[in-house]
């Protein structure tokens, strides 16, 4: 039997200990955020944090996780308001939204260790992680957002063009 940490809370695992992390939070405890896409740790639509570091699930076996945080979108954020999912929402990012768990796991991995990074720092690391809709540059506009709520600096969201008037 094999304890994993999850969201923070505990869950017990007595399957094969070889079973990737997604099959885990997927069937067993339906956390669905987390997708599958590739299986080989190519697309990024399983990204999820393990002891706050951005990691693929697909390949990841159980084994390797216990004794370390698993964190989901599920449990980035109690009422959804982490800086990095307030910015995708202000900014419009999702189209068919597939990828963007993914993506905002990534991103949030991303400004969790460097706070302010740099236009090439965002496109390095989010480089892993596709999406089939082309919703990069907003992807990009939202890291930079968050950012700087991060940081305490109002951003600009198309919402704010009228108070601004």
């Amino acid at each position: 039997m094999l304890t994993l940490t999850v969201n923070g809370k505990n869950y017990e695992f007595s399957g094969d200990p070889t079973t990737p992390v997604l099959w885990f939070l997927r069937d067993e405890l339906d956390l669905t955020g987390p997708k599958f896409g590739c299986g080989m740790a190519q697309c990024g639509a399983c990204t999820v944090h393990i002891d706050g570091v951005a990691q693929r699930s697909c390949v990841l076996p159980v084994s390797a996780a216990v004794g370390r945080k698993i964190t989901t979108i599920e449990g980035l954020s109690e009422d959804g308001d982490h800086p990095v999912q307030k910015a995708w929402l202000d900014n419009k990012v999702p189209q068919c939204g597939f990828c963007q768990c993914g993506q905002i796991m990534q991103a949030a991995s991303l400004l969790a260790s460097n706070p302010t990074p740099t236009d090439e720092e965002i496109v390095a690391t989010m480089s892993g992680n596709i999406c089939r809709c082309g919703t990069y540059p907003r992807i990009h506009k939202a890291i930079k957002a968050a950012s700087k709520s991060i940081a305490g600096v109002e951003y600009y969201t198309p919402e704010k063009e009228g108070e601004n008037a």
